[in-house]
């Protein structure tokens, strides 16, 4: 706990000497809206009449499932026109919960919508994981179709996600190539066709599967979110920070995310017919800065499953452990074409700075006879300050075309130097230090 006020501490005395420098268009040209330059915070006088679940049947007790008793009251307010759904200080424990139209939720200081650790709290119903549409365990907190949806407070969403984790463990420890959904797990946060979307201000922890994963959402802000998951002693499997599956106008802002996995990943679909499939598509026009990244995978990833993400910015923003700073997984098995990426005004540590390289995790052609080829074009970094160990992280890949890359003021100490320059067509270096040395 003494951690963690340490790093609220951090965050709120970031004041990095860049964060006013940013552009007004993205980095295909097109304009930057007004939308992402308005980061104004949701109050809870606004949000509709308010339903505090101690005032309608709950229990102050931690240690009794309430589930039926909070979904009651989500639908009341539904019913009723709409309202908010104010949980008070305390313990409420619960499993799969679903908001309706008109309904957000408030967490006030102190309190704690802990999930519940039974699977059986999560009945299987149609959902998206993996860049597939399928039947699956639902979250902890769901919207499908709810637009206008909220989450805020200064409380916490706690997935209790440890019985979950060890039960990964052992089917890992048994079967190393299982595959992620063999193991039932659920995530904390699923949003699903929605639009006009914004959480602020709460605490994600401990979820038993990814954190948040929005599919099909346009217009979602994310603000001064804390995103943690143990990554030490009980590590928590595949907890990304946030998914974006098929999303458009996007901002994060101000968060703090160490998982043990991806922290922010771009996903959209795989497979080798991903492209035709219209339950798939493209991410478009994400915003990330004034960010905080502690333990992950990668800061930013795109894929495993994507096949598609174009115009996206992330910026002004530190590393603090991170095993990459931008990762662009290729997937032999799936078209895919990452486009007009800007990465600038980050300073910390990777292990990696540019990871690109083949993934061939859960590989399957479904009997294509050729491999489909996958793009990087249009990527930007600029002025980034990096500690690692291998800054340049690219390998050659006959099913990959990589062309247009640009490295801009960059200052950069690494233990690993080569560079293959001839990986990329078109690579750019302007001002660029590696280990006090410019390179050309």
């Amino acid at each position: 706990m003494r951690e963690f006020f340490i790093v609220l501490a951090f965050i709120s005395g970031l004041n990095f000497s860049f964060s006013q420098q940013v552009t007004d268009v993205f980095p295909d040209g097109t304009p930057i809206s007004s939308w992402f330059k308005n980061d104004q915070k949701l109050q809870l006088k606004d949000l509709g009449k308010q339903y505090r679940i101690t005032e309608f049947g709950a229990k102050k007790d931690s240690t009794v499932l309430q589930t039926q008793t909070i979904q009651a009251i989500i639908d009341l307010a539904s019913a009723n026109g709409g309202g908010v759904i104010v949980v008070p200080k305390g313990v409420f424990l619960s499993g799969a919960l679903f908001f309706k139209p008109k309904t957000a939720l408030y967490l006030v200081k102190g309190a704690v919508l802990k999930g519940s650790d039974n699977i059986i709290d999560y009945p299987i119903m149609a959902s998206r994981m993996e860049g597939q549409n399928l039947d699956y365990f639902p979250a902890l907190v769901n919207a499908y179709g709810v637009d206008h949806f909220s989450i805020s407070g200064e409380g916490t969403i706690n997935g209790n996600g440890k019985k979950f984790w060890e039960a990964f463990w052992k089917r890992r420890s048994e079967n190393p190539d299982c595959t992620n959904l063999e193991v039932s797990r659920p995530r904390l946060i699923f949003v699903w066709n929605s639009k006009n979307v914004q959480f602020q201000d709460v605490k994600l922890i401990n979820s038993g599967f990814w954190t948040n994963h929005f599919y099909k959402c346009n217009n979602v802000k994310l603000l001064n979110l804390y995103i943690f998951s143990p990554h030490i002693e009980i590590k928590a499997p595949s907890t990304d920070a946030i998914d974006l599956d098929v999303c458009e106008n996007v901002l994060i802002k101000n968060c703090y995310m160490s998982v043990n996995d991806d922290a922010i990943a771009l996903k959209g679909g795989k497979g080798p017919y991903a492209d035709k499939d219209s339950n798939n598509g493209p991410n478009k026009n994400i915003i990330i800065e004034d960010c905080t990244f502690g333990f992950c995978h990668s800061a930013l990833t795109n894929g495993s499953e994507a096949i598609h993400n174009r115009n996206i910015i992330f910026r002004n923003s530190q590393i603090k452990g991170a095993s990459r700073m931008l990762w662009l997984k290729m997937r032999p098995d799936t078209p895919q074409r990452y486009e007009y990426i800007l990465v600038e005004n980050i300073q910390g540590e990777a292990e990696t700075g540019l990871a690109i390289f083949a993934w061939r995790q859960f590989y399957d052609l479904k009997n294509r006879q050729d491999i489909p080829l996958s793009y990087g074009d249009q990527i930007t970094l600029k002025n980034i300050n990096l500690k690692c160990t291998n800054f340049y992280g690219v390998e050659k890949d006959p099913n990959v075309r990589l062309s247009n890359f640009r490295f801009e003021n960059l200052h950069i100490e690494s233990v690993k130097t080569k560079m293959d320059k001839s990986i990329i067509d078109g690579l750019v270096l302007k001002n660029v230090y590696l280990n006090k040395t410019l390179i050309e």
